[in-house]
């Protein structure tokens, strides 16, 4: 789908910011750029719809060399996804949306129909076409931003830290929800960030850089077990090196089958009982299906505890929830980063299977930054 032939950018002055990279991209493949700053990442993909121009080398697209296309075309025929978005103000989603459509000359029907087609895939009601972004949520926005780049339906879409400025849980959501449409449209994704747990988390393969030359490409787990050398084992971290000895690879092996969970019709005086009664201080919310709806707090129930309301109409509805076959490993950086206390796992259909928590991790965690040496070492009480 993708190949760069010994591709080099060289700036006046003689520095280069890429170094004779070659690299092999199939179709449907999802890759991800990682470095520190200034390793050539941002520059290499923005070669590739030539907002910057290559100084040696060549990049071909389906065998084609970009040098020998249409620059207006072959920007129109490739999706691009930025960190600010870019939607204008003065258009509606629905215009936003069908931007490039537009641009190449579509039906206005047909331009409306995709746009609506669309939003269906990110779980949005299509009365938001008619809506403009100031009246939308970052990550609503950011939705619109990445349905924009799929207009058009092309192969080969570039994304340059999408989600970088988004709040953990909403970044969360998107990187889920994103995954998960990549997979079903089959689209091939060229993704810079200099976030390493997004990037095990979203990529097929990781391509690590440093000094604008690859030093190592591989699939997470390979990376993780076999980091090529000092600097992408320090570039990872040894928070990440999940000790592979438990065999655990999913969140379903380490969960609680039984989570303290609460019906949503339920009253607040209720959910007090049964906090008493199990000594903590939060309750997952279902419905009479055990779908997960929600999660409540001392803090919420106190917030409306003279008010005669159920516990549906006063949860919080926006949480961080895991899917049973998520890999164990983004599960735990994820709690341990963001201060989480536990995350209730879900199946495909939402239904409450189980919970993990943060003292369900600690033997991991444990194990993978210390290993065997630390059970025989002389600790001090």
């Amino acid at each position: 789908m993708l190949t760069f032939k010994n591709v080099s950018k060289e700036y006046e002055g003689g520095t280069k910011a890429v170094n004779d990279l070659n690299l092999e991209i199939n179709k449907g493949e999802f890759i991800v750029f990682i470095g520190p700053s200034g390793c050539g990442k941002t520059t290499t993909m923005k070669m590739v719809n030539r907002l910057i121009d290559i100084s040696d080398g060549e990049i071909l697209i389906e065998g084609e060399n970009i040098r020998n296309k249409d620059i207006v075309e072959l920007r129109r025929s490739i999706g691009y996804v930025i960190q600010q978005i870019g939607l204008f103000p003065h258009m509606t989603i629905a215009e936003n949306i069908a931007l490039v459509p537009k641009l190449l000359k579509w039906p206005e029907k047909k331009r409306y129909e995709r746009a609506q087609e669309l939003l269906k895939l990110v779980n949005m009601d299509p009365e938001y076409l008619d809506r403009y972004p100031n009246e939308l949520s970052g990550g609503q926005q950011q939705r619109i931003g990445v349905l924009r780049a799929l207009a058009a339906n092309p192969p080969l879409i570039l994304m340059d830290e999408p989600f970088g400025a988004l709040d953990p849980i909403t970044k969360d959501s998107l990187q889920d929800e994103f995954k998960h449409l990549q997979k079903n449209l089959g689209k091939t994704i060229v993704f810079v960030t200099h976030d390493m747990d997004e990037a095990i988390k979203l990529a097929d393969r990781i391509v690590i850089m440093r000094a604008g030359e690859i030093v190592q490409v591989g699939t997470p787990d390979e990376i993780l077990r076999n980091p090529a050398n000092e600097f992408v084992e320090t570039f990872l971290g040894k928070h990440r090196l999940i000790s592979e000895r438990e065999n655990l690879q999913t969140v379903e092996q380490i969960m609680n089958p039984d989570p303290i969970a609460i019906t949503e019709n339920e009253s607040l005086s209720q959910a007090i009982k049964m906090m008493k009664n199990h000594r903590v201080d939060s309750l997952l919310v279902v419905d009479t299906s055990n779908h997960l709806k929600g999660v409540i707090d001392l803090e919420m129930i106190d917030k409306n505890k003279r008010k005669n309301v159920t516990i549906g109409q006063v949860m919080e509805t926006e949480f961080y929830k895991v899917k049973q076959h998520v890999l164990l490993r983004d599960t735990v950086h994820k709690i341990l980063r963001n201060d989480m206390r536990y995350a209730p796992v879900v199946d495909e259909d939402n239904h409450l299977l189980g919970i993990i928590t943060r003292a369900s991790i600690v033997s991991i965690v444990y194990d993978s930054i210390w290993g065997d040496d630390a059970a025989s070492a002389s600790l001090p009480v």
